[in-house]
């Protein structure tokens, strides 16, 4: 299991420099790979799990727009290709 929470750098550097941390947003995100133990029969594999914490807009009320859920589509796909690949995953 890997979990982590991406902050901008400029808010990073604002806190690093003194400033308050009460307005970085830190939002967990993360994936676990957990083993498949298969049917009778069948060759186990593996289950992977990925969870975003993603803010697209800060105001309450606000509708998601086609670009951020594209946003989003790209992140979770680009993430989960390369946890594939960081395991050498065929398939």
């Amino acid at each position: 299991m890997v979990v982590y929470a991406p902050v901008d750098v400029p808010a990073m550097h604002l806190v690093m420099n003194g400033g308050d941390s009460a307005y970085v947003a830190l939002l967990p995100s993360g994936f676990a790979v957990m083993p498949d133990a298969g049917g009778e029969g069948k060759v186990g594999g593996s289950l992977l799990t990925v969870a975003f914490q993603i803010l697209v807009n800060s105001l309450p009320t606000a509708k998601l727009t086609v670009e951020s859920v594209e946003t989003v589509n790209n992140l979770i796909s680009c993430t989960v290709q390369k946890i594939k690949a960081a395991l050498q995953c065929e398939s």
